[in-house]
């Protein structure tokens, strides 16, 4: 008897094992191929199949021109978007788009190079920030369009460009059909190396980038662009660096800070306005000094700071004179189309949240309306 309950039991739990398996199998094969499978079958795995109504076709679109998407494999629904972006080439009468790979060795500007070598009249980054950032690398001073589906952490550069980014159908309507608007491009070099980077939201040396190498990548799947904050608590208590700063040829001004930072755009997660002024078509460069002593009381001043400047975009309301002498953090702002940043140490660098390692300083530019960038079309009143 005692046997038999035995066996019972290891059947039933395989028979559950192989039940769970094939549910998994299943769901994996409907998600790269929602027609391979019933539509019960779609219900019950949850696997939504696109239909016309989900890609908007558009009134205007660009007859003939040529489509290459550069996908990061690592990101989920990239298979799902892959078959709306097909569908949404079809029912345009375009042809059939091409189809590019990031990899560790190419995070997508090799991939971008050889789509524009292939034809492409536009390259859509499907990725995060580090993937946009990578493309828009190959097509800075090209005629070829950006176009954008982002499904990073924190997708700044789409939200600095109010995309619509809870609409998968809308945004790859927006890459096929959307307005172009020309940007500006941001560029870094290492002094150390030599190694030119192209960025589209912010760069920096110091703590920032410190915050950025330091993220936990299960804690930023869990908590996305939050886990930058318990990145950087692990820092606030670093020795401040010596840095010295020249911006468009002028006089040199050294000083001890955390960061620095060049911002093509201003707007951070969250909704909070690191530079307020910023535009990402004016042909300059913000560049920024952090500063923060006195333990958590300069840090949670200096958080304060950008949280009053987002609120009454005013970068200036608490950088008057008599409080820069009493307070414990400081943001200065000066915007130029370059500077230069010499440290005594070596510090850690980024470019749009991607880690460049340590340079003893960085030469960092700006290139004026280098990149075409398709975008939502504006309601005609």
């Amino acid at each position: 008897m005692v046997i038999l309950w035995v066996l019972v039991s290891l059947a039933t739990l395989f028979s559950a094992l192989a039940l769970v398996f094939a549910l998994f199998v299943a769901k994996r094969v409907a998600e790269r191929d929602p027609s391979a499978v019933s539509a019960f079958w779609r219900r019950l795995l949850r696997v939504r199949w696109t239909t016309l109504d989900d890609v908007p076709a558009g009134a205007e679109h660009r007859d003939g021109q040529r489509i290459a998407f550069v996908a990061n494999p690592t990101k989920r629904g990239v298979a799902q978007i892959r078959e709306r972006a097909v569908l949404a080439c079809s029912v345009r009468y375009l042809p059939q788009p091409m189809w590019f790979l990031t990899s560790p060795d190419d995070p997508g500007t090799g991939a971008a190079k050889a789509a524009i070598e292939a034809g492409a009249d536009v390259v859509v980054a499907i990725g995060g920030d580090g993937t946009v950032r990578a493309v828009a690398e190959a097509l800075a001073g090209t005629d070829v369009a950006l176009g954008i589906v982002p499904v990073g952490t924190g997708n700044l550069f789409a939200r600095n460009m109010e995309l619509p980014i809870e609409q998968p159908g809308a945004l790859i309507g927006t890459a096929l059909d959307g307005e172009e608007r020309r940007v500006d491009v941001g560029w870094l070099r290492k002094d150390d190396t030599g190694e030119e980077v192209a960025f589209l939201i912010i760069a920096g040396i110091g703590l920032d980038a410190e915050m950025v190498a330091g993220a936990n990548a299960s804690l930023k799947k869990r908590l996305g662009w939050a886990a930058y904050f318990f990145s950087a608590i692990k820092h606030l208590g670093d020795k401040r660096m010596e840095a010295t700063v020249t911006v468009d040829g002028s006089e040199e001004v050294s000083s001890q800070m955390r960061s620095v930072l060049f911002g093509n755009v201003g707007r951070l997660p969250g909704g909070l306005q690191l530079i307020p002024d910023a535009e990402i078509d004016d042909g300059h460069l913000d560049i920024l000094t952090l500063d923060a002593k006195g333990g958590l009381v300069g840090w949670s001043e200096l958080f304060g700071s950008v949280v009053v400047q987002s609120a009454t975009s005013n970068q200036n309301l608490l950088n008057t004179p008599f409080l820069r002498e009493i307070r414990t953090s400081r943001i200065d702002h000066i915007t130029g189309t370059e500077a230069t940043v010499r440290t005594t140490d070596q510090r850690r660098v980024q470019v749009d949240g991607e880690d460049l390692g340590l340079a003893s300083g960085v030469s960092v530019w700006i290139q004026p309306d280098a990149l075409t960038v398709r975008v939502a079309k504006q309601a005609k009143s």
